[in-house]
């Protein structure tokens, strides 16, 4: 019972703190989504800060796991690989209930680089970055580590328009600007 009060806690505070944002949702309201008690709350998290750690890090595996199924369900070529990530952020982009990122929302909501929340936050789009890279360095890219940070950036700055302007076609501006800088990129020479 103990497992299944801490995963309707954490169900709720994700849904919540993604639809509304973390600043506006308090423990009352989450306590409330969810149908859990004050002190189950407090057996499962000492703080607020605490459960938004612990969504954050449960949403990091979820969406990279999203990502790997993108890449492998993918038909495009090694080379053309990482541009699956402007391929799946469309998709996103068009859902719904899409509102930014969980990840840019919290560290522009926390605004404290030092706090847990921003580290977590901060941790996930480094890895998104080591999974660009890693299909980079598979693709045969040089410079793979400065280009991940690249595409990167432009799938932040996609995501940023996207809940700005309400479509997907900001990821598909995105993936034509990522094209640009896989076709002009350095590659090693093909193995033959």
């Amino acid at each position: 019972m103990a497992t299944n009060a801490k995963e309707r806690l954490l169900s709720a505070a994700e849904r919540l703190f993604y639809e509304e944002g973390i600043r506006a949702v308090g423990i009352e309201r989450i306590l409330s989504e969810s149908g859990v008690g004050r002190a189950s709350f407090y057996r499962h998290f000492p703080s607020k800060d605490d459960v938004v750690v612990e969504v954050l890090r449960r949403r990091d595996g979820m969406w990279r796991a999203w990502l790997d199924g993108r890449i492998t369900a993918s038909e495009r070529s090694p080379e053309e690989l990482p541009l699956a990530l402007f391929d799946g952020l469309a998709e996103r982009f068009a859902a719904a209930e899409f509102r930014g990122c969980a990840f840019i929302n919290t560290m522009v909501e926390t605004a404290d680089p030092d706090s847990p929340a921003h580290h977590v936050a901060a941790e996930h789009k480094e890895k998104v970055i080591a999974v660009l890279d890693r299909l980079l360095t598979e693709g045969g890219y040089r410079d793979h580590e400065a280009l991940a940070r690249q595409l990167a950036l432009l799938g932040d700055g996609a995501i940023v328009t996207a809940v700005r302007e309400g479509t997907p076609e900001a990821a598909v501006r995105a993936r034509g600007v990522a094209e640009v800088l896989l076709r002009t990129a350095d590659r090693e020479p093909a193995r033959t």
